[in-house]
């Protein structure tokens, strides 16, 4: 006979109740941690991942047996989600349609999710005020099958070197997977197209610095796999990555996580799971916390992307 499941459990959320069914079941089976401690995790970290999908379409990343189940995508709030809990709706030209997808303004809302059996938070880099006009730049370093992370961390270094150059604050993390991310706050003043188009400016630039490590390549059997690719498309109209403090559906309950720049030649994504990041964030706290007073102006980029294209270089690749 089948173990029944512990009684759900009633977790307090600022002015909110958010009722945890079947708190118990396990969904890291590596490690035994349960829904419950997965909602203990994202309480840990509330106000960074509060911070990082303030406002921005959602998707989430459901498994509702565990790891060891089958993994959802789910853009749409499903009926009967509770009254106070907010949605931002966003359309689907190629296919007709329109979803009306989570829109994270309190805790109350990540614990929800996490009782829906939502493990990664996907949000988009645009917010509701105009989902049309992204706030956030992403350099997504994404390293090839044969690619290791030591070469991760030297094309990081030579992001940071370009940003710098430019102006524009970069704030690293970890991907929870082989990579590394950099998002910068843009200005909400381009749409998808030009933010993809500056992107691919900027990867060109790290490209030509580091031409043994990285390619702008875009069709991946083309790509030579010991070499990173500075994945740009990442800034396409409803492409999106994990959030900021979002665990990741790996065994080891790995978390996408903020580190410092200074943290980058060192850096072991291993190092950041559930169990350890909570300690870390009351040590810290939110390393992207100021992200929104670093506001960088596309221009330059988009100078340069002028440029690329004036001396033949070829515009992003449409992504559908």
């Amino acid at each position: 006979m089948a173990q029944a499941s512990a009684p759900a459990v009633e977790i307090e959320v600022d002015s909110r109740v958010v009722r945890v069914s079947s708190p118990d079941r396990v969904y890291f089976p590596d490690h035994g941690w349960t829904k419950l401690d997965l909602v203990d995790y994202y309480l840990a970290v509330g106000d960074g991942i509060v911070n990082a999908l303030l406002e921005r379409p959602c998707m989430l990343h459901r498994f509702p047996k565990g790891l060891s189940g089958d993994k959802v995508h789910q853009k749409r709030v499903p009926s009967g989600a509770p009254p106070w809990l907010e949605t931002v709706r966003v359309t689907f030209p190629r296919y007709d349609r329109t979803a009306d997808e989570l829109c994270v303004t309190e805790l109350a809302a990540v614990v929800w999710a996490v009782q829906m059996s939502t493990v990664e938070f996907h949000p988009w880099n645009s917010r509701r005020a105009d989902v049309e006009k992204p706030d956030e730049w992403r350099i997504d370093l994404d390293p090839g099958p044969e690619c290791d992370f030591a070469t991760v961390r030297r094309v990081a270094r030579v992001a940071e070197e370009v940003l710098a150059e430019l102006g524009a604050t970069g704030f690293p993390k970890t991907s929870g997977g082989s990579g590394m991310h950099v998002y910068v706050r843009i200005a909400p003043d381009h749409g998808f197209h030009d933010v993809r188009r500056a992107a691919l400016a900027f990867a060109r630039e790290v490209e030509r610095r580091a031409p043994d490590d990285v390619t702008t390549t875009w069709w991946r059997k083309d790509r030579d796999p010991a070499k990173l690719f500075v994945d740009y498309n990442q800034n396409a109209r409803d492409h999106t990555i994990a959030a900021a403090y979002s665990v990741r559906g790996a065994p080891d309950g790995r978390v996408s996580t903020p580190i410092r720049w200074d943290e980058v030649d060192d850096v072991d994504p291993h190092d950041f799971t559930i169990a350890t990041v909570p300690g870390r964030f009351a040590e810290i706290g939110d390393l992207h916390a100021g992200i929104d007073e670093a506001v960088f102006d596309l221009v330059p980029l988009l100078e340069w992307a002028d440029r690329d294209e004036h001396e033949g270089a070829e515009p992003p690749v449409d992504p559908d």
